[in-house]
């Protein structure tokens, strides 16, 4: 897929649409040079074009109105830039105005728009980029803690591509004795011995289960997490509610049953972004209002991932509280004992028997949020996650992991069964087919569209 994309230069504005200091305009192409000496003059009289790469030069644009601003252009050189073209960025001040008029400069002058993502896109076909590279800008861009940003990072270092060729390079070595062992059967080739093909595809098929296993924790990182306050009335949900978000979202008395709607926050606890939900107390009432609220909890506790169960250490457990925890027992939650500020009388023990992962807590004093911190991230299984090792990132590379996983699993059983060997290489060319469309090394025109679909215009 090397080779230049297209023959056209591509214009497009690489920074938000929104007032800002610096405003930034993207060329790439074999005319960049020239168009830009069309619009800008350098201070210095040095054309964009006798300019060495990695350099910039300041100056003003024009168009045919004008003077449009002030700027600094920076000059890459090809094979050496974002997207092995020659590349030049025009950089402004940020007024929105101010980036149009420059980018329609650049139209007027002979580039054309960029469509969405084709910075990157041309960066993937002219070698510069596998395309999980290419995929994980996006997921730089959309980063919303430390390790979904580091995560990101190390995959636009080749650390998924790496990954995943380690698992490719044994398929291959696996497969190339296959094939040389039926060319030549009356050869001994070591690779080929019962024992050595049978170990060698439990290791291959052991990867790719943990490479799967990685997506689902890494997407937590990537996406949040789907999360419910729930407990009795009054036992403190809106003002944990408060607390996490940083602001008042619950209305909070001394009433009980004050909270009737489901109120919603996007909140981050530490690295993890929780999509956090406050409902109605769950219990029996007459008030028809507050019994739709009730209902309201129940089913957003049914469809939530990560559940926050909160208790009065004040008081005893009660009926509504036992019946809470037998119910989400077995589900990912953190019990939550509230009001630690008060004298004792709950049996934390008691909840501990059926919900392991408990932070204590005062809501109204501020205090003991880095306790959930610690147990949420526990329970989510972030704490032993190495965000650097190479975690796949989206549904398309998953489905390609999962597809190769399950071809394998397949040449595993045919080996235990005895078919013959043939059968066996063809399971293993499959799932290298799989993982080689992950890296966009044999991937269809269909799916690398699918890809650069995802991304800005600018990008």
């Amino acid at each position: 897929m090397n080779g230049t994309f297209s023959g056209d230069t591509i214009a497009a504005i690489s920074t938000p649409v929104a007032a800002g200091g610096i405003g930034m305009v993207r060329m790439s192409g074999p005319q960049a040079f020239e168009i830009a000496d069309q619009i800008f003059v350098s201070v210095s009289h040095k054309t964009v074009s006798e300019t060495g790469g990695y350099h910039g030069l300041f100056g003003r644009l024009h168009d045919e109105q004008g003077e449009i601003d002030e700027a600094v252009v920076f000059v890459y050189r090809t094979p050496r830039s974002y997207t092995g073209e020659d590349v030049v960025e025009i950089c402004c001040h940020g007024g929105i105005y101010l980036v149009q008029r420059t980018l329609r400069a650049c139209i007027s002058a002979g580039a054309r728009p960029a469509q969405a993502g084709e910075f990157t896109r041309r960066a993937f076909l002219n070698g510069k980029m596998s395309l999980t590279q290419a995929e994980a800008v996006v997921d730089l861009i959309a980063s919303q803690g430390q390790q979904s940003a580091q995560a990101a990072l190390s995959a636009k270092d080749g650390a998924v591509f790496q990954k995943i060729h380690r698992v490719v390079d044994k398929m291959l070595g696996v497969s190339a004795a296959l094939a040389a062992w039926i060319d030549y059967p009356d050869e001994d080739i070591d690779e080929v011995s019962g024992e050595n093909l049978n170990q060698s595809v439990m290791d291959i098929c052991d990867s790719l289960h943990t490479i799967l296993k990685e997506y689902d924790t890494g997407k937590v990182l990537r996406e949040g997490v789907s999360t419910v306050i729930v407990g009795r009335p009054n036992v403190g949900k809106s003002t944990l509610m408060n607390l996490l978000s940083g602001e008042q979202k619950s209305i909070v008395t001394q009433i009980p049953g004050t909270t009737r709607d489901i109120v919603e926050d996007t909140i981050r606890l530490g690295d993890v972004v929780l999509h956090l939900a406050d409902t109605a107390g769950l219990r029996d009432t007459d008030d028809p209002v507050e019994k739709m609220g009730v209902e309201l909890a129940r089913k957003r506790l049914n469809s939530s991932y990560l559940v926050l169960a909160v208790f009065d250490s004040s008081e005893e457990l009660s009926a509504e509280d036992l019946e809470l925890i037998e119910k989400i027992k077995d589900r990912p939650v953190v019990a939550v004992i509230n009001k630690t500020d008060l004298e004792r009388k709950i049996n934390v023990e008691k909840i501990r028997e059926k919900i392991p992962h408990i932070a204590e807590l005062s809501a109204s004093a501020g205090e003991g949020v880095q306790a959930l911190e610690r147990e949420v991230r526990e329970l989510l299984q972030l704490s032993s996650l190495d965000s650097s090792s190479g975690i796949i990132a989206n549904e398309r590379q998953r489905a390609c992991v999962e597809q190769a996983t399950k071809t394998m699993d397949e040449a595993r059983q045919a080996l235990e069964v005895g078919e013959t060997l043939d059968a066996v290489n063809v399971c293993i060319d499959s799932a290298i087919d799989s993982l080689l469309e992950l890296t966009g090394e044999r991937a269809s025109e269909a799916v690398i569209n699918q890809v650069f679909e995802r991304f800005c215009v600018g990008k």
